[in-house]
């Protein structure tokens, strides 16, 4: 039965350890889900939606009523071309409509406008996550790196405990002098702060990726390892011929180019004339004091008013507002075109950098590994020769140096080779 409940305690906590242990693709997607920038572009999207819908309505007809009540006291003059003492009151209403026939194409060129703003901005939106994305990748990256440096300051600490072991055994034996055991004591303190700092920076790796991801807590917070799999290292012409025709930021500055040419011909609008068809109807009540006065329904009746028209505006002289108009569009367009040049160029700059790093990161941990196999047989010979009393202590650290430092070298060749190539998988995708 205490077996059992060792058994079931043991698989709750291991349950418990993976449920916090996080996948890079949980991490990117609840990073985007609450990133504060993210959300401000959603926003924006909704008001360009709402200057969509604003758009549409222009279209249609405008309605408005009204009324009035007055009250006058004191002389006045009558009918009678006299004046007299008199109180009065009068009682008005009105509704009147007004519908745009024509408005120099205002109204179409302004939808045209806000539809295409509208793609902009949703474009700006996803571009937003993909600059998340790219975030989380560099720094899940990051946490995994931080933690084989710190699988290899163990192992450095694991190898330098071994050496210690030994020269307390060879001083007793009276093969080694003290001296070599004080610097194994220290050689063994100074590892240990090595995996101590190891331990401080992933855990820091580990709490700019939880800040990243506005996690309340990184209590219990980890990561998985990547499932690495071998893949070749495309060519950059094909990666950039495929980001231009899938990257967001680039379909956010054409849309945003297209929408500033339809934001030109919304202000040539201004030099075209207006027509609009106008109704109304209305009635009124009046009543003297100290006069017969006709009844209310009946003076509702009489007076009774309607009204059809039309209204013609045509721009003469509007003090070059037009004009100024039509050249600040044009000066909006001409900064669209070259922001979409720059994110271009970004573009292109991008990917050849993660290109040719990642080529040169390739060789590096190729040759890594070759330094690495070798300087471990070195060590392994050095290690021999210790024991048989044909080295000294400070030629097996120095062979151990020479294994750690290259096992360093190979973990970051092998992170820098994969985070260049997540990079360029992430600009040749698509959509």
């Amino acid at each position: 039965m205490k077996r059992i409940l060792a058994l079931s305690t043991a698989l709750a906590v291991w349950t418990g350890c993976l449920a916090d242990s996080w996948s890079l693709d949980s991490c990117i997607n609840y990073a985007i889900e609450h990133n504060i920038t993210v959300k401000s572009r959603k926003l924006d999207t909704r008001s360009a939606e709402l200057a969509v819908t604003e758009a549409k309505d222009a279209f249609l007809p405008q309605v408005q009523g009204s009324a009035s009540q007055s009250f006058s006291f004191g002389r006045g003059l009558t009918s009678e071309n006299t004046y007299a003492d008199r109180n009065t009151s009068q009682f008005g209403w009105n509704i009147g409509m007004s519908l745009p026939l024509f408005q120099g194409l205002s109204a179409k060129r302004r939808l045209d406008y806000s539809r295409a703003n509208l793609q902009a901005i949703a474009e700006q939106c996803e571009v937003a996550k993909d600059n998340v994305e790219l975030q989380v990748i560099s720094q899940y990256l990051q946490v995994l790196y931080c933690g084989e440096m710190l699988d290899v300051a163990m192992e450095q600490e694991r190898l330098s405990r071994v050496q210690l072991d030994r020269c307390k055994v060879l001083v007793e034996e009276g093969k080694t002098p003290e001296l070599e055991l004080t610097q194994a004591e220290a050689q063994v303190a100074q590892n240990h702060l090595s995996v101590v700092n190891a331990e401080n920076d992933r855990m820091l790796a580990l709490l700019d990726l939880s800040q990243l991801l506005q996690l309340p807590t990184m209590d219990g917070f980890d990561v998985q390892p990547l499932s690495e799999t071998a893949s070749l290292l495309p060519d950059a012409s094909e990666v950039y011929d495929n980001a231009l025709r899938n990257n967001h930021a680039i379909k956010a500055g054409r849309l945003a180019l297209t929408a500033a040419e339809k934001n030109i011909s919304v202000a040539r609008t201004g030099y075209i004339p207006r027509l609009s068809f106008t109704a109304g109807i209305g009635s009124s009540y009046y009543n003297l004091s100290g006069a017969q006065n006709p009844p209310f329904h009946r003076q509702m009746r009489d007076n009774l008013s309607k009204s059809l028209g039309f209204s013609l505006s045509i721009p003469i002289f509007d003090a070059f507002s037009t004009r100024n108009s039509v050249r600040r569009a044009k000066i909006q367009h001409t900064s669209a075109m070259l922001s979409l040049e720059d994110a271009q160029s970004n573009l292109y700059k991008s990917i050849n950098q993660a290109y040719r790093q990642a080529m040169a990161s390739e060789s590096k941990h190729e040759a890594a590994l070759v330094a690495e196999k070798s300087t471990k047989a070195a060590y392994d010979a050095m290690e021999v020769k210790y024991e048989f009393g044909r080295a000294n202590s400070t030629e097996l650290e120095q062979s151990r140096s020479e294994y750690i430092r290259a096992r360093m070298q190979t973990v970051q060749s092998r992170y820098e080779t994969l985070l260049r190539m997540r990079i360029l998988s992430f600009y040749n995708r698509t959509e």
